[in-house]
């Protein structure tokens, strides 16, 4: 199992930090870094950045939002950064959600499968650098009846094959990302349901596409706090924020992708209670009513040799790229967890 790194968004005060972050990463070894967008900072721009920077190390989005660009743009994006980069870039790609899509890019969130699916076909056409034309649902190129031609891509990219991974959290989008992706990215992922709310579901899309997991890369986020077994519990409360805010305010009541896997593995009533406060506005009250069991279940905190086992937990679930958010308020702080990241794995004999 290898280990990444994940930046989350850009513009929030510690820029020189994630910086530094990734630098470290790159000395240590890790497998990728990855950065996020939402309506704030673009993740291109930051892994542009980030790549002239570093050496060894691959940088991913996670994610491109599908609604903010069109799937040609997306192309011409990836060939430019693994050109830059000299091969080291992942494509990872995500709907969003319906706020965000509708409300900032002012894309209908509709038919998500579907369009990830043309999506994806098109971008990866247009990486073969064939003459571009699709006839789909949701996109047709060139536009009928108008002056619009087949064209292709006029740069080469580093590699034939740029490693494309999606966002996925349901079981339709799971499966559909195990039948088109060469890898998922997940979130909030437990190893004790990981079989039976996402492995299952990606062996099923690969099936369907006659392969088998192997090769395929399993990509989970996990943050990180390093302390004393006996402080796991203070070390889960710096987490009840993050925590609150997916399961209770990402989305809209009816489609809140991360209250619905909080469902699924088992906290229906939590859930509900969590989302309850959060969207009355008691932010506060909706971090307390997150279970503890929860955030240690969909973390990393403890002594290395606990963070090892855990390590041990989620390779024996098939994970294979387990992507770390070190929590700390400091930058020594955050160097201090990518550091013990390294020495779990070891221990865990998983290097």
């Amino acid at each position: 199992m290898q280990l990444g790194i994940n930046l989350g968004y850009w513009g929030a005060g510690m820029d020189a930090d994630n910086l530094a972050v990734a630098q470290e990463a790159d000395r240590l070894g890790y497998a990728v870094c990855w950065a996020a967008e939402a309506y704030g900072s673009d993740a291109a721009t930051v892994l542009t950045w980030v790549a002239a920077q570093t050496e060894r190390i691959d940088v991913g989005s996670a994610i491109f939002q599908i609604p903010a660009r069109q799937p040609a743009m997306t192309a011409m994006t990836a060939a430019t950064l693994d050109s830059l980069s000299g091969g080291r870039f992942r494509l990872g790609l995500g709907v969003s959600g319906p706020q965000v899509s509708e409300g900032w890019y002012g894309v209908k969130f509709d038919k998500p499968l579907s369009r990830t699916r043309e999506y994806v076909e098109i971008v990866r056409k247009a990486m073969t650098r064939e003459r571009l034309s699709y006839e789909g649902e949701h996109w047709t190129l060139p536009l009928p009846g108008g002056p619009g031609k087949p064209i292709k891509l006029t740069v080469h990219p580093e590699r034939e094959h740029i490693p494309l991974y999606i966002a996925a959290i349901g079981p339709k989008n799971l499966e559909q990302t195990g039948e088109i992706a060469d890898g998922a990215l997940l979130i909030f992922p437990s190893a004790d349901h990981l079989e039976d709310t996402a492995i299952k579901y990606l062996r099923a899309g690969r099936e369907k596409a006659g392969k088998t997991l192997d090769g395929f890369d399993v990509c989970p986020t996990l943050p990180l706090a390093v302390g004393d077994d006996k402080d796991v519990e203070k070390l889960a409360d710096t987490f009840r924020p993050y925590t609150a805010l997916y399961v209770g305010g990402m989305g809209s009541r009816k489609q809140n992708f991360y209250n619905q896997l909080a469902q699924r593995m088992g906290y229906e009533q939590a859930a509900a209670e969590v989302q309850d406060k959060y969207l009355s506005g008691d932010k506060q009250g909706a971090a307390a009513a997150v279970p503890h069991d929860l955030i240690d279940g969909t973390t990393l905190l403890g002594s290395v040799e606990r963070i090892a086992d855990r390590m041990k937990a989620y390779a024996a679930a098939g994970v294979t790229t387990l992507t770390l958010a070190p929590a700390g308020f400091t930058l020594d702080e955050r160097l201090a967890s990518l550091r013990a990241g390294t020495e779990a794995l070891e221990l865990a004999g998983l290097a």
